[in-house]
């Protein structure tokens, strides 16, 4: 039987974090993401397989089992209500929370969880627009389209932004580009150049290292102004900011 340790939880959140943005799970690539060497990522993975929580795809892919799925889910749930809790209540910047929440998931019991759960309101999304999985049911964790291929002309509403890099983080809310907000999308520069957007009539250009990040949905209704909506407050509770952003387009 395998204990449910910080580093096994770690290891499963990580795992299922690859798989949802469509990446090859490998022990190479475990050991890059966990800061870990390759034979104890080889251990690791074995004592995860004999306790059924991870199985082979398909090479020398791996994947979650419905049971190990299901316990990297209450981490994740553990760690986006805690992002969301430092970032409303506590008001860290949504460039701080990842690590703290880091830190914390793993010493979160089920009970303090549901009473943080109570009092945000019960949110669907954490700052970065990350679904907060139910402690039931069903969880849905499509990302969306990403910025970088949305194409010139459109308008494109901000739903998700990674987490995985707080400078990126704190350039991107600089700007204003933040879940449920909508980006103008301009051309893309020639020979690897900026992608530009407008949003809150001002003009950005991004690179693709910051594009990559960014992922939402196209809007269907023809552009009639080059300004973006006011965006979003990546440090506040969202139940639902693509409701939100919705509602004031709308206005």
């Amino acid at each position: 039987m395998v204990v449910l340790t910080r580093a096994t939880e770690d290891y499963l959140k990580t795992i299922f974090a690859l798989t949802s943005i469509g990446e090859p799970v490998t022990t190479g690539g475990l050991a890059h993401e966990l800061g870990v060497s390759s034979p104890s990522v080889t251990a690791m993975v074995k004592r995860l397989q004999d306790a059924q929580f991870l199985e082979r795809a398909s090479g020398r892919s791996l994947r979650l089992t419905a049971h190990g799925e299901q316990l990297a889910l209450r981490v994740v749930r553990r760690h986006r209500l805690l992002e969301t809790f430092l970032a409303a209540t506590l008001e860290l910047g949504w460039d701080e929370v990842h690590a703290e929440a880091e830190l914390l998931e793993h010493a979160l019991s089920e009970r303090l969880e549901d009473r943080i759960d109570a009092a945000l309101g019960h949110p669907t999304r954490d700052p970065h627009g990350d679904p907060i999985p139910p402690r039931t049911g069903h969880h849905d964790e499509a990302w969306g389209q990403p910025l970088d291929t949305a194409p010139a002309g459109c308008r494109f509403r901000v739903e998700r932004v990674s987490d995985r890099d707080s400078a990126a983080l704190r350039h991107l809310g600089a700007m204003g580009v933040v879940p449920g907000a909508v980006l103008h999308v301009e051309q893309q520069d020639p020979f690897g150049g900026p992608r530009w957007i407008v949003l809150h009539g001002q003009r950005h250009g991004l690179g693709a290292p910051l594009t990559r990040l960014v992922h939402g949905r196209i809007d269907t209704e023809p552009v009639t102004a080059t300004r973006g909506t006011e965006p979003a407050d990546p440090a506040a509770v969202q139940t639902d900011p693509t409701a939100e952003a919705d509602r004031r387009e709308d206005q």
